[in-house]
């Protein structure tokens, strides 16, 4: 039997179930067809519950079937209504017949095409239809005339046209060939053919509506009058009843490259360590080795800045003694260090910076007594 809610109206149930609209349905309870508790009805305002017994036609109620949602590319020519009293084409004629009795959420008129929601389930219809949700219904228009960017643009704040106000509609210029242009509205409460109203409010003429989205659902590749249901899962999604999964990385894409070992890297060398063989003796002693190498590390300090400044100030000193030796060997008349090896050149001075590095040979002269 169909989920029942708590104090719902007979027809909605009957509706819920499948069998026919809510109309229909009170059309069947005035015919005398349809029975609560054993008891025919006469009038569709009864109430009913979990624990009352709805027959139609002898046949208890069937189980209603779970909230489905297909997508549809609809024509030009065809209208979206359940019946038409000219006879002309709908979209519910061409339909499958093994599918269940369906729904058109929202309108497209006879001259419009593109995406067209279809669902089962009456609630979930009223859900998708609701301006509450605010999800964004996208057209493609192409209409005759020149095309004004700024009053596009003011079109953001909302418009009043013949009286009614539209809310604010997202408007952009695709493409201006000759006369014709292409543009691209969204809007987010879909009231009867507002598209072309603001457009004729802006004094161009529409000659091609299509609409490739609604809310989270595109029309994408679906071929003419092509039907596709919704993933159960992308819908309850949709509908915020399920977190999205992130999707994990499979193959197919690029892994960064691991970051060389280098003495001069910021992160320092690192030495390879040796990984012990799996296969090592009981003989073997693995715990002593970790603990030396262990000590080792612990021995070896890193340098600090202070004991690098000591060495630089004795490399200074030492510098200083040695230029001191030489200038003294040189007063002496002794030749410096490796002035007797053949082969050696002294290198060339020239320029004021290589006379004022000369010591001063008559400083250190004798005076005459």
């Amino acid at each position: 039997m169909a989920e029942i809610r708590k104090g719902e109206r007979i027809a909605k149930v009957i509706a819920r179930a499948g069998l026919c609209s809510r109309r229909d349905a009170e059309a069947w309870i005035a015919a005398g067809r349809v029975s609560l508790d054993g008891r025919v009805l006469d009038s569709p305002a009864a109430l009913v519950t979990d624990e009352s017994r709805i027959e139609v036609d002898g046949a208890p109620l069937p189980a209603a079937e779970p909230a489905r949602l297909w997508r549809y590319h609809k024509p030009r020519g065809e209208l979206t209504t359940a019946r038409d009293p000219q006879g002309r084409t709908t979209v519910f004629d061409r339909l499958p017949p093994d599918l269940p009795r369906l729904q058109a959420v929202g309108r497209l008129d006879i001259n419009s095409e593109g995406l067209l929601l279809m669902t089962n389930d009456g609630a979930l219809k009223r859900q998708l239809e609701l301006p509450a949700n605010g999800w964004l219904r996208r057209y493609r228009v192409r209409v005759h005339g020149r095309v004004s960017t700024a009053r596009l643009a003011a079109l953001a704040k909302g418009v009043t046209v013949e009286g009614v106000n539209y809310g604010p509609v997202e408007a952009s210029l695709d493409q201006q060939t000759g006369a014709n242009a292409w543009l691209t509205v969204g809007l987010r409460e879909g009231k009867n053919r507002e598209v072309r109203k603001i457009c004729a409010h802006l004094g161009l003429a529409v000659n091609r509506l299509i609409r490739v989205a609604y809310g989270p659902f595109a029309l994408a590749k679906l071929p003419n009058r092509g039907l596709e249901e919704v993933p159960a899962q992308r819908l309850r999604q949709a509908l915020g009843l399920e977190k999205k999964e992130k999707t994990k990385r499979g193959k197919g894409f690029a892994k960064a490259r691991p970051k060389p070992n280098r003495p001069g890297s910021r992160r320092g060398f690192k030495k390879p360590e040796h990984k012990e063989s799996s296969d090592a003796g009981p003989n073997k002693r693995s715990a002593p080795a970790k603990k030396t190498a262990a000590k080792k590390t612990a021995a070896k300090k890193p340098t600090t800045k202070k004991s690098a400044a000591k060495k630089a100030a004795v490399k200074k000193v030492s510098a200083k003694t040695v230029g001191a030796k030489t200038v003294r060997a040189k007063s002496a008349g002794a030749k410096p260090r490796g002035a007797g090896k053949a082969g050696a050149k002294t290198p060339a001075r020239r320029g004021p910076a290589a006379s004022r590095s000369k010591p001063k040979r008559h400083a250190n002269r004798r005076r005459p007594s």
